[in-house]
């Protein structure tokens, strides 16, 4: 948008954890939306709690990484950022938040640089690199640490590179990052 992305601290939200979905699923379309957008991320698996981490030590709390991706009822995200309200109905809904199985950080390769991407239906709308994420790995870790205290189990989904788009009942996704586990599931008719 013409801006500093990182003139501003990161924005963390909260999903409960009924979003959580294991690949292969197939996820009803939610209701009070009509504007539902996939944005594929990278998952960081918390291994080792803590609070207040310093980026030297972040990846020592890491167990492992995933591909996931963060459901969004659009509309209804739109509605809560001009009325400057929590975007709860938006983003922590049942269900929204597919997840593929976890593999551990020391069989992941360089996550700093990989392939992320996600197709529909067979088409790709998004591909890119975790390279060009606005906060590393490091960085989400040590701000998260600062609002809670991170558990052994917490799943940080990281933020979504370009190609964000609608999805629609019936709809086939695929996705991944390389070097870990891929990611499918399907939109209920």
């Amino acid at each position: 948008m013409g801006n500093d992305p990182k003139s501003e601290p990161p924005l963390f939200f909260t999903k409960p954890a009924d979003a959580v979905v294991e690949s292969g699923s197939v996820i009803a379309y939610p209701s009070n939306t009509s504007n539902f957008h996939h944005e594929v991320e990278l998952v960081i698996a918390i291994g080792k709690g803590g609070a207040n981490v310093e980026d030297d030590a972040a990846l020592s709390h890491v167990w492992g990484y995933g591909v996931g991706v963060d459901l969004t009822r659009r509309d209804r995200q739109s509605e809560a950022k001009k009325a400057g309200t929590p975007w709860d109905t938006a983003k922590g809904f049942d269900h929204s938040a597919p997840i593929s199985a976890l593999t551990p950080a020391a069989s992941a390769g360089d996550i700093t640089n990989a392939r992320i991407w996600l197709k529909v239906n067979g088409e790709t709308r998004q591909d890119a690199s975790t390279h060009d994420m606005i906060w590393s790995v490091t960085e989400i870790i040590a701000a998260l640490s600062r609002w809670w205290d991170l558990k052994p189990g917490d799943l940080i989904f990281t933020g979504s590179p370009s190609g964000v788009s609608a999805l629609e009942r019936g709809d086939r996704i695929e996705c991944g990052v390389e070097g870990l586990a891929p990611l499918s599931f399907a939109i209920g008719r």
